[in-house]
């Protein structure tokens, strides 16, 4: 591959590069071998109308009386074949284009259920599920930084704009002014997209184009991949290094025998100071992009009610979630989140979700008996028992308290932990969800984050594997020539005898 040094590719990330905005991943995976036309046809257009509409977008073709130019004295005859090949294959695409539209469409409207037993999801779900697998098809693990292919490219834009046109439904009535032609003022009600689909939306699509240019920027460039494995050029120490600090891309043993993983190689001296600091601000961009797609996806959760089926569930107390030692520490009259956090000595992954679902189980517990407890207090202040009241008021005190602790705690193991799963309550929260426009944001927003952290990710891997090419280059020029040849040498026989 060439080089990355050209400084047009910089230029659409420059102003984003101080932008201030505050991986559940999907394990189903679906072919995409269903979408392999290049085309993108906007919800709009002739062939969306036709769909619904019953008329057929394949039209008999156009007799055509073609002109026979000369050039010089041979007669130029048309080529008739190929302009009805031509014909016939745009056609094809149009009608693939709508079975496929149909059959998405007939899938959100069944509830992912083709079997007519009424099983199905809600239409919130399955809208949900639709994107989450479309960004698992399209994007899968990236393990290279490298444009994404124009057949997944078009994929994920064409069907994106299909899932996306259901949001042009929901709206909100607005009151707006209008001059009467009698000289009056009046008020009337217009409609417009509800106010988190008209701010969040637009958003989220721009975060989209963004990425797609992050990784379009790595056509040509100084460094490549090779497998995991093959013994190139220094490459089993580089691995060795890198496996240590890669960012989840060894997360187990099973999936790294499961298929080779592609490992990033750079030239012999390192990356050009102009490539690397290319890298260092796309680095950052991909940052702002994560963050901006976590406050979108909070946000989100937020609005979704908790579901009846998780409350049904949790434990009759918050001693019961947390156990004995982290109960005491959070009903202490000082409260010292970070301290807690250090003497847990949470160290894996599995541990830190653990606590997390457990920290959020006790939070729901003290909040739900907070609002039962002020429900008892509005009822218990128009009697004259005075004492059960005074009661009631010091358990409402302590709850919300203890609510509010919980919720810090968790705020405090999630910035420290920032690749973190969703909690269980979020998950419950979008299974159980109703709200179509709270789940196409949630679910928009958290592909966008997981494609972020995993662009930042592979990047991290190449930078680190640039600094350890040039310190290794550095430890050999500063060595005695005679010392440095014997080394090569001794390399070169051990990799000879090793074949």
């Amino acid at each position: 591959m060439g080089s990355v040094s050209s400084a047009d590719e910089l230029e659409p990330f420059e102003r984003y590069s101080t932008l201030s905005a505050d991986e559940s991943e999907s394990e189903s995976w679906r072919g995409c071998d269903r979408g392999g036309e290049d085309v993108s046809t906007p919800s709009s257009s002739p062939v969306v109308r036709s769909c619904f509409s019953g008329e057929s977008s394949v039209r008999a073709p156009i007799a055509v009386t073609l002109p026979t130019p000369r050039c010089g004295n041979v007669l130029a005859v048309p080529q008739i074949g190929k302009l009805t090949d031509t014909a016939e294959s745009s056609e094809t695409e149009g009608v693939s284009e709508i079975d496929m539209m149909k059959e998405l469409f007939t899938k959100l409207l069944l509830g992912e259920d083709f079997s007519g037993r009424g099983k199905g999801v809600c239409t919130a779900l399955a809208i949900s599920n639709a994107i989450t697998n479309l960004s698992a098809t399209v994007f899968g693990e990236v393990w290279k930084l490298e444009p994404l292919p124009q057949k997944k490219k078009s994929i994920w834009q064409r069907e994106m704009e299909w899932l996306l046109c259901v949001s042009d439904l929901i709206i909100e009535l607005v009151p707006l002014k209008q001059e009467s032609p009698g000289g009056g003022t009046l008020e009337v009600m217009v409609t417009r997209p509800r106010a988190d689909l008209y701010t969040n939306l637009p958003a989220l699509k721009k975060l989209d184009r963004m990425l797609m240019c992050i990784l379009d920027t790595f056509h040509d460039s100084e460094f490549y991949y090779v497998d995991h494995g093959v013994s190139l050029d220094r490459s089993d120490d580089l691995q060795m290094c890198c496996s240590a600090k890669s960012s989840g891309r060894y997360s187990s043993a099973q999936q790294e025998k499961r298929r080779p993983l592609p490992f990033p190689k750079v030239p012999k001296k390192g990356l050009s100071g102009d490539t690397r600091k290319k890298l260092q601000q796309y680095k950052e961009c991909a940052n702002q992009i994560l963050k901006a797609s976590i406050a979108i996806n909070k946000n989100a959760l937020a609005e979704m009610e908790v579901p009846n089926a998780y409350l049904d569930c949790l434990p009759k107390s918050g001693k019961a979630c947390l156990g004995e030692t982290i109960y005491r520490y959070m009903t202490e009259n000082k409260f010292y989140p970070e301290l807690l956090l250090d003497y847990l000595e949470v160290s894996s992954d599995c541990t830190t979700s653990e606590i997390a679902d457990r920290i959020e189980s006790a939070a729901q517990i003290w909040r739900q008996k907070s609002l039962r407890n002020e429900s008892r207090y509005a009822k218990g202040s128009k009697s004259k028992w005075g004492g059960k009241v005074k009661g009631i008021v010091g358990d409402l005190g302590k709850s919300k308290l203890l609510a509010q602790r919980a919720e810090i705690l968790l705020k405090n193991l999630q910035l420290r932990f920032p690749g973190l799963p969703q909690t269980a309550l979020d998950m419950n929260k979008v299974q159980y969800n109703k709200d179509v426009g709270h789940s196409i944001l949630e679910s928009y927003s958290r592909a966008m984050e997981s494609l972020a952290f995993k662009v930042m990710a592979r990047i991290d891997d190449l930078l680190y594997v640039d600094d350890v090419t040039k310190q290794r280059t550095l430890s050999m020029e500063d060595l005695p020539k005679p010392i440095c040849s014997d080394l090569l040498s001794n390399r070169t026989s051990s990799r000879h005898h090793r074949i």
